[in-house]
């Protein structure tokens, strides 16, 4: 490969929103951008490589005919033991970082899509759109965030669905609810950014609307998405996890769900049987820690006063005096 090449790819890395934040912090900020990072990484990896992970199927009940029996205790066989229902609970716990990661994806895709045009276009344009696009945002802010779901998984797959159609059913449920979040910010961005000079140089040259949106516009009021995607992401995981803890999730034997794993367990804590309900409860907490580490990481990473106190933090005296010297000697008319 060119080094050309190389050097524009390198440059390209550098400037990826998580990669150049990375870049930039120090100290504590680095520590806890690093662990979420890798906590998010095993994550994803677990969901992918879940077919090969997962000593069993998620609805797996028996071996060679043999079944594995009900709350078994945990063993060599089974590793975090066996839930009521006879279920393998690492498998379980494996798969169900497969089917978190697919309503993640598809619901923050949907919310981004749809929260982006509608914030773009409410922005942009004004007048009687956007006081009717408010008010619906509005509207959908007063409901309580798990409650909304609940109604629009009910609407939809009427509570019960298998994989695909519980997916898609909690993914919507999802996007309902973040889209005016979206819609927000990138509306605020929108109206701001339409305001600058470079929009209005645009504009007199003879650039079409389209062009203005898409090309000066919407390129500049993306900035903090990536902030709240991390939050999103963490709230569709605990979303998810309502939705199956109240019943109106995946059916089992379509797929795995820690809320649902979480409900069937409930009897058990009381007859002092903790492995199922302790692992699909600590996968919950865990990746929901791992994302909330990155996003608050870029989130103080975007704000300039903070980023510079922690560079002029992580200096040493030396770095200080030698950053100093040359301005000193400059002052002195290189005077020896």
């Amino acid at each position: 490969m060119a080094p050309a090449t190389t050097s524009r790819l390198r440059a390209i890395l550098l400037r990826l929103p998580v990669v150049h934040q990375y870049r930039q912090s120090v100290g504590l900020q680095r520590g806890m951008l690093t662990a979420g990072l890798v906590i998010c990484g095993v994550f994803v990896l677990t969901a992918i490589l879940a077919p090969v992970i997962a000593p069993y199927g998620f609805a797996q009940l028996s071996v060679d005919g043999e079944r594995f029996g009900s709350q078994q205790p945990p063993s060599a066989e089974h590793l975090l033991g066996t839930t009521v229902g006879g279920f393998d609970v690492l498998s379980r716990v494996i798969w169900g970082t497969q089917t978190a990661l697919m309503v993640i994806v598809i619901a923050v895709a949907l919310s981004i899509f749809l929260g982006i045009l509608l914030g773009l276009v409410s922005g942009y344009f004004g007048g009687w759109l956007d006081r009717v696009l408010v008010v619906i945002a509005d509207a959908i802010f007063a409901f309580p965030t798990l409650l909304l779901a609940i109604v629009a998984a009910i609407v939809i797959s009427g509570g019960q669905s298998d994989l695909w159609g519980g997916i898609i059913a909690a993914a919507i449920s999802i996007t309902v609810v973040f889209i005016p979040q979206y819609f927000r910010v990138i509306r605020a961005e929108t109206i701001r950014i339409k305001a600058e000079a470079f929009v209005e140089s645009a504009q007199v040259i003879g650039a079409s609307t389209s062009r203005v949106m898409f090309r000066h516009v919407l390129r500049n009021a993306t900035r903090t998405l990536p902030l709240i995607f991390t939050l999103n992401a963490s709230e569709a995981i605990l979303t998810l996890a309502g939705l199956g803890f109240l019943g109106f999730g995946i059916e089992p034997t379509q797929a795995a769900e820690w809320g649902y794993d979480l409900n069937r367990s409930i009897a058990d804590v009381t007859s002092g049987i903790w492995w199922t309900s302790v692992f699909p409860g600590a996968a919950i907490v865990l990746i929901v820690l791992g994302i909330t580490l990155v996003g608050e990481s870029l989130n103080d990473l975007a704000d300039p006063r903070l980023r510079t106190r922690r560079r002029a933090a992580a200096a040493t005296p030396a770095d200080a005096a030698a950053a100093t010297k040359p301005i000193a000697r400059q002052d002195l008319g290189e005077v020896e």
